[in-house]
């Protein structure tokens, strides 16, 4: 019940006990006996909270009055301090009167029912309610049925989902004045006159103005004709017609123009037009004006089905002011489930010339892409085993053009259902490499690797043994070597053992009480040296070094070198996980390699130590405070006696929108630099956002960002600017303004640098958004 109803009926109370209106008696004249009367509801308090009789019912009057028209489904509550009236003409009710139907609620100073037409009259102070959503009125008429009526010079507000991200399930209120509006039925509405705002009534800061506004809460859309944004009383843009979403639906329309600015591409000023083809269908079309480089044409087409889905992009500059020439992006991707175990897929990507993403791209991620793919697959799943065959190939847009696979098929299986509890595993590949460059190799490769594992798992510890048969053949169009082999077979089996085990006890650590773990762990590995020298390097690289790393068999990720080891690699991890809630709060971790034979397996120009042991890796990540994380990684190498990488993270965050963070990252003879983002108040509602990278050795900044933000004090809007610069190359260097007004509940005006400020700032969080804290809560 809402507070206002709690108020009726202790207001009610409150008159009965103090006996001081007395309860008028409802004559129903006409009506031959009592069963045919309509059932009369009696609040059981009046009669001393015993249930009433149907005597006593039949001959009570007061208050509360319960009828059923034959044009409603529901039934019909009126209350009121005084009732009159004659039932099959009209029943009059003054003094903090309502009428409920269902999920309806009217309340006014005086209501007028008419029975035989459901309608009602409202006149003072009227108050027409739907769950939480709310309309105010001096006079107004409503058809309870047809949910037909209007109102004067009404106040409204509906309740209506949150399209964000960062807090999805929470809801915003949208609200507005007209100088008359209609209910057309169930959920439909038109208001003549009227505005559209998420503000708070007392700062409505931005509205929409518009002659006419129709909410249809059926499809989830709003529609403003003759309408006019006005933000701080000023008028920013007009439409003749515009659409505004209530919820998640589509509609189609012009979206918020976009408007930015870059060395690059010069003013550049977006207007895309959203077409909703059909529910599962729907196309973008993105002219973009730069003013640099000239006039672009854009267009993206989606579909979705339950079998099948994708989408098609083009990109079109008929001539660039700056190279003279036409430049253009296409991209099409589809996913097709032709049977419910076999699957098929296409990603085709292309453009114009290699520097597209550079000239045209104003964020570091997309301009500093270096190949684009182009590939084409099939793939089956059976209960244990699937299938694969591919096509696959890229656009190069940089240095060091992978290598095409024309195509390759693939089987692999996996069982751990065995007598004993044993798994199998089982890879397979047959694979055609070929490369637009003749001065690489091009050949087929055959790969079988059959393994069986039999994994002893008991509480507090594991031991998991396996063994596998690596074959791998070779037909090779060309020698590696003058006069070398254009066919060669490598046969190499492979043993391992991994094990680890897990010691727990209860400690205290910040005033908290934690589970401090203790988990030792070893791996072994045996792989016999073969010399495969001759063996072309088509996908093969060696693994960056590190945790993941050296738990693996092989320390090359592809198999065109598979290792020889003779090798354990020993861990140590202690973690601390908070008692009450189960979540790990800090972890530290060491781990190094001893190498019990020399290594003989290379890549080409790969130069190998035969120290017997690997460098150390440490590791630590967790929060030592409240407001305090750290994360550290280090690799120290013990032959040589010095750090050959470092990285080191502080976040010091003491509440949300407020975050700090300092980084180091250091790999010797490679890259030394120092990065430092934060996200902090300025004061009167302004929150400054920032991040510089600089590069010690080479003694310049690679990436600058810079940043205002004001949030609204309702939250109903907020503004972004930011200017990002970033090098790909010391010559190369980025230059981008971004502006964006957010209106809460319609949408941003310009480039939003939301995902750049995410990606810059760790920590960052939506100044008008409810974030909570990942770790300590709210």
């Amino acid at each position: 019940m809402t507070a206002m109803g709690e108020h009726l009926r202790d207001t009610r109370y409150d008159r009965r006990r103090l006996r001081v209106v007395s309860l008028l008696i409802l004559c129903f004249p006409g009506l031959t006996n009592a069963g045919a009367l309509a059932p009369l509801r009696v609040d059981p308090s009046l009669l001393g909270g015993r249930a009433a009789s149907p005597a006593a019912a039949s001959a009570a009057a007061g208050e509360a009055v319960s009828v059923k028209p034959e044009l409603s489904d529901g039934e019909t509550t009126v209350r009121a301090t005084s009732i009159r009236g004659l039932r099959t003409v009209e029943v009059v009710a003054e003094g903090e009167a309502e009428i409920v139907r269902d999920d309806f609620r009217l309340a006014a100073n005086r209501l007028t029912y008419n029975e035989l037409t459901d309608e009602v009259v409202a006149e003072g102070d009227v108050l027409l309610q739907r769950g939480e959503d709310r309309l105010e009125s001096p006079r107004g008429n409503l058809v309870l049925y047809e949910r037909v009526g209007q109102f004067e010079s009404p106040e409204y507000s509906f309740v209506i989902p949150s399209r964000s991200e960062e807090a999805p399930g929470r809801t915003i209120v949208g609200r507005g004045r007209a100088d008359r509006i209609s209910l057309e039925g169930e959920n439909q509405f038109r208001a003549e006159g009227a505005t559209w705002t998420t503000c708070k009534p007392d700062s409505e800061d931005w509205f929409i103005r518009a002659e006419e506004i129709e909410l249809d809460f059926d499809r989830q859309v709003g529609t403003a004709r003759g309408s006019s944004l006005v933000f701080m009383d000023v008028p920013l843009l007009y439409w003749p017609r515009m659409s505004f979403p209530l919820a998640e639906q589509r509609q189609s329309g012009f979206l918020v123009p976009s408007v930015a600015a870059s060395n690059k591409t010069g003013f550049d000023v977006t207007v895309p037009y959203y077409w909703n083809i059909a529910p599962n269908y729907d196309a973008t079309i993105v002219p973009r004006v730069m003013s640099r480089r000239g006039l672009q044409l854009g267009a993206e087409f989606r579909y979705l089905t339950p079998t099948y889905n994708g989408q098609t992009r083009i990109e079109w500059l008929p001539q660039d002011r700056v190279t003279g020439e036409a430049r253009g992006l296409g991209s099409v991707q589809h996913a097709h489930a032709l049977t419910q175990r076999l699957h098929a897929s296409v990603n085709l990507n292309a453009v114009t010339d290699d520097q597209y993403f550079e000239d045209l791209s104003s964020t570091l991620q997309v301009s500093s892409r270096r190949n684009l793919l182009r590939e084409g697959r099939l793939d089956y799943r059976g209960d244990w085993w699937q299938a694969s065959m591919l096509a696959q190939g890229y656009q190069n847009l940089r240095d060091d053009e992978p290598y095409q696979r024309l195509p390759q098929f693939v089987v692999s299986a996996y069982r751990d259902d065995l007598p004993g509890g044993a798994e199998f595993i089982f890879d397979s590949e047959v694979v055609n490499f070929r490369h637009s460059d003749d001065a690489f190799i091009d050949g087929r490769r055959y790969n079988l690797y059959p393994q069986l594992a039999l994994p002893f798992v008991r509480p507090g510890w594991f031991v998991k043994p396996k063994i596998g048969f690596h074959y791998t053949s070779y037909d090779l169009d060309d020698p590696v070597m003058p006069g070398g082999a254009t066919s060669i077979t490598r046969s190499l089996p492979i043993f391992s053992v991994d094990s680890g085990m897990v010691f727990e006890r209860d400690s205290n650590l910040f005033g908290r009480a934690f589970q401090q773990t203790l988990e030792p762990r070893l791996y072994y590995v045996n792989i016999p040296y073969e010399d495969q020298s001759e063996i072309p390097v088509f996908d093969t690289a060696r693994y960056d070094f590190g945790f993941a790393q050296i738990f693996t068999e092989n320390r090359y990720a592809g198999i065109d070198r598979i290792g020889d080891a003779n090798q354990i690699t020993a861990a140590l991890t202690s973690r601390f996980i908070e008692s009450d809630s189960g979540i790990e709060r800090m972890r530290v971790t060491v781990g190094q390699r001893y190498h019990l034979e020399d290594r003989r397996v290379a890549l080409p120009g790969e130069s190998l130590s035969n120290f017997g042991r690997t460098d150390v890796l440490a590791a630590f990540s967790g929060r030592i405070s409240r407001s305090i994380s750290l994360d550290a990684a280090m690799q120290y190498n013990p032959e040589n006696q010095n750090t050959q990488r470092t990285n080191v993270r502080v976040r010091f965050q003491p509440e949300r929108n407020k975050v700090f963070n300092i980084g180091y990252r250091f790999s010797r003879d490679v890259l030394r630099d120092i990065d430092v983002s934060a996200q902090w108040p300025l004061g009167g509602r302004w929150y400054g956002v920032g991040r510089v990278t600089r590069s010690i050795d080479e003694n310049r900044i690679t990436e600058a960002l810079a940043g205002l933000e004001y949030v609204s004090t309702c939250g109903c809007w907020a503004v972004r600017t930011a200017v990002h610069r970033f090098a790909i190359t010391p010559d190369d260097v980025t230059n981008a303004f971004f502006l964006q007004l957010q209106l809460t509940g319609l949408g941003g005006i310009g480039p939003s640098p939301v995902n750049l400020l995410k990606r810059s700032v760790p920590g960052y969080g939506m100044i008008n958004e409810s974030v909570s804290d990942p770790w300590f809560g709210p």
